[in-house]
């Protein structure tokens, strides 16, 4: 758990998706973008593409900082493939418990042993989403705040069995991403 996180996974190409895989693209890591279709992707990609000229525009990026930040972010419709060389997936689907569960259940099949899981999501339990996984204390929530590459604040939400270390490691990867920890509770609920 101790190394260096730089490949990250982002599950979701929507408002949410496109705007944490265009946040950590900015910052140099490498994304992944995965949804379940290629038009889902161009439409992610296009508003990333979108947001990065409105960014030059207000001269807080230049030219080159677009090119390498989409340069960063390579597209797959298999999330298997996408999820295989991951030290952090954030999943941003739909809020919806029963696709939420399926999804963890998928990554944690295919993602690497020691990668971390995290949730976007707002309002689902993570000691459950946790459950349907084989490694509960690797799996976290990890709450951005809309519009992702604006906004500073991002909540962490750990689950009952999420490890301390695990949360230490996506507490520092927020701050390393510019973003301010809006609160750390723990879900108790089983």
């Amino acid at each position: 758990m101790n190394k260096k996180m730089k490949n990250i996974t982002v599950i979701g190409a929507g408002t949410m998706g496109n705007g944490i895989a265009h946040t950590f693209a900015q910052k140099g890591f490498n994304v992944s973008l995965v949804d379940i279709s290629q038009e889902a992707l161009d439409r992610g990609l296009g508003t990333i593409s979108k947001n990065l000229d409105r960014m030059i525009a207000r001269e807080k990026i230049t030219e080159a900082d677009k090119e390498d930040t989409l340069n960063n972010i390579t597209t797959y419709t298999d999330l298997k493939e996408g999820v295989q060389q991951a030290d952090l997936v954030v999943e941003a689907a739909t809020e919806n418990v029963d696709l939420k569960l399926k999804i963890f259940g998928q990554m944690d099949e295919f993602a690497p042993a020691d990668c971390i899981l995290a949730s976007n999501t707002s309002s689902i339990s993570i000691t459950q989403i946790g459950a349907a996984t084989s490694r509960p204390e690797k799996v976290i929530g990890m709450h951005f705040m809309n519009p992702v590459p604006i906004m500073k604040l991002v909540e962490i939400i750990r689950g009952y069995s999420t490890s301390d270390e695990v949360t230490k490691s996506i507490m520092d990867m927020s701050i390393q991403l510019g973003k301010t920890l809006l609160r750390l509770m723990t879900i108790l609920d089983l």
